[in-house]
C-alpha cells in the first residue's frame, strides 16, 4: 500500500525541478560570462532559451500524458533532461549552453505538467485544493534553496550545479517510477495527433471560464517571478548584494508562499472560493503598492526592499490553488491537456518577461515595481471575469 503522504512528496519533488533548472544557476551568471567571454544579456539568453521550449513543450506534455499514461511521460521527459544537464555541464561556449538548455526547456515541463494532472486524477473537490496546497508549500521550497546549493557549487565550479540537476532529475525520475501509480488506464486514453491535441485545446482555450482562470494564474506568478528573472540585476547591482547571497531574497520570499499555501490548506472547505480570492487580491495590491512607493525611496536597502515582494508572495500563494483547481475541473475528461494549457500560460508569460520584459525595466528598482503592479493588474481584471467572483460560492 503507497503512502499516502510520500505520493504528494514525489508529486511535489516533479513540480520543483523547473524551478531549480532556473534559480540554481543564477548565482553562475558572473562566471559563466567570464569563462564564455560572453556578455550579460547573451548568458540571460541562456534562461531565454530554456523559458520558450519549456512554454511550448508544455502543450503537448499533457496530451501525451493523456495517450501513453502519466508515468511513460515522466520517464521520456525526466529521462532527456538528465542527459540536457550532462551537455550543459560540458558546453564549452554561450551557443553549446544554448543549445543544451533549449533540450532541457523541451523535457523539464513533462515532471511539472504531469504531476499536476495527477493530483487532480488521485484527489476530488476540497481535498483536491489541500493537496495542490500542500504540493505548492513544498515546491516553494525550491526557489529558496536553489540559489543556495548553487552558490555552494559555484565554490567548486559552474558546472556542478548542472551535474547537481542532472542527479535530481535521475533521483525523481527513479522516484516516480517506482512510487507513483498511473492514473490514466488503456481504456481512458486519447489518441495522439496532431489533429486531436488541436482540438483540445481549441476546447479549453475557447472556454471562457479556463481561459480566464489560467491567465490570472499566470499573471499572478509573473509579477514575483520577475523578480527571480531579474536577481542578477536586482540583488547584485541595486542591492550590492554578492553571487553567494542570493539567499537574502530567496528564503524571504519562499517562506512567504510556504505561509501562503498553508494559509490556503487552512481555509480550503472553510470559507468560500468568492472569500478567499478577495482576500488574496487585497493583500496582493497592498504589498505591490507597498513595494512601489519603497522603490522610489532615496536609498537602498535588502531588507526594507525585499519584504514587499516576501509579503506580496502571501497573496500568490493563497490564491493560487483555488484558480488552479478550478481551470482543471472546467476540462475533467482531457485533464493533462488542461494542465498543459495553463502551464502554458504561466510560462509564456514568464518568457515574455524574461526575454523582453525584465531587460527593460530592471535598471531601477521602480522599473520592476511597475511592472509587478502591472502583472497583479492583468491578473485582477482576468479573474474578475470568472465565474468564482461573478457568482457566491458555497
Amino acid at each position: 500500500m503507497r503512502n499516502p503522504l510520500f505520493l504528494v512528496y514525489v508529486l511535489a519533488g516533479l513540480t520543483a525541478l523547473a524551478p531549480f533548472a532556473i534559480d540554481t544557476y543564477l548565482p553562475a551568471f558572473p562566471a559563466l560570462e567570464h569563462d564564455f567571454a560572453a556578455s550579460t544579456i547573451e548568458v540571460q539568453h541562456s534562461l531565454t532559451f530554456y523559458l520558450l521550449p519549456y512554454a511550448l513543450m508544455t502543450l503537448f506534455h499533457g496530451a501525451i500524458s493523456d495517450a501513453i499514461g502519466r508515468i511513460a511521460t515522466i520517464r521520456w521527459g525526466l529521462g532527456i533532461f538528465t542527459l540536457a544537464s550532462i551537455g550543459c555541464m560540458l558546453a564549452p561556449n554561450v551557443e553549446t549552453l544554448w543549445v543544451m538548455r533549449i533540450v532541457q526547456g523541451l523535457s523539464a515541463g513533462a515532471g511539472n505538467v504531469v504531476a499536476r494532472a495527477m493530483v487532480r486524477d488521485l484527489y476530488q473537490g476540497v481535498e483536491a485544493q489541500r493537496v495542490m496546497a500542500t504540493i505548492q508549500m513544498l515546491f516553494a521550497i525550491a526557489p529558496a534553496v536553489a540559489p543556495v546549493i548553487g552558490g555552494w557549487l559555484l565554490g567548486i565550479h559552474w558546472q556542478a550545479i548542472f551535474g547537481f540537476l542532472a542527479l535530481y532529475s535521475a533521483i525523481m525520475l527513479w522516484a516516480a517510477s517506482r512510487f507513483l501509480p498511473e492514473t490514466v488506464p488503456q481504456e481512458k486514453r486519447s489518441p495522439l495527433s496532431f489533429r486531436n491535441v488541436y482540438r483540445n485545446y481549441r476546447t479549453i482555450f475557447t472556454h471562457r471560464e479556463y481561459s480566464v482562470l489560467v491567465l490570472a494564474t499566470g499573471a499572478n506568478f509573473s509579477a514575483f517571478f520577475l523578480y527571480v528573472l531579474a536577481s542578477p540585476v536586482f540583488l547584485i547591482e541595486h542591492l550590492g548584494l554578492s553571487s553567494q547571497q542570493f539567499a537574502w531574497m530567496f528564503i524571504p520570499t519562499v517562506c512567504g508562499t510556504i505561509l501562503g499555501s498553508w494559509l490556503a490548506k487552512r481555509a480550503a472547505g472553510r470559507y468560500g472560493t468568492r472569500q478567499i480570492l478577495w482576500c488574496a487580491y487585497a493583500w496582493m495590491a497592498l504589498m505591490a503598492v507597498c513595494n512601489l512607493l519603497v522603490s522610489a525611496l532615496p536609498f537602498m536597502h535588502p531588507a526594507l526592499n525585499i519584504l514587499p515582494i516576501a509579503l506580496f508572495n502571501i497573496g500568490m500563494a493563497l490564491a493560487m490553488p483555488v484558480l488552479s483547481v478550478s481551470a482543471l475541473d472546467c476540462h475533467p475528461r482531457i485533464r493533462g491537456t488542461a494542465a498543459s494549457g495553463q502551464a502554458f500560460m504561466q510560462m509564456l508569460l514568464s518568457t515574455i518577461s524574461a526575454g523582453l520584459v525584465a531587460p527593460l525595466v530592471w535598471h531601477h528598482p521602480a522599473g520592476l515595481a511597475l511592472t509587478m503592479l502591472g502583472f497583479l493588474l492583468l491578473g485582477w481584471l482576468a479573474v474578475r471575469r470568472s465565474q468564482l467572483l461573478l457568482h457566491r460560492q458555497e
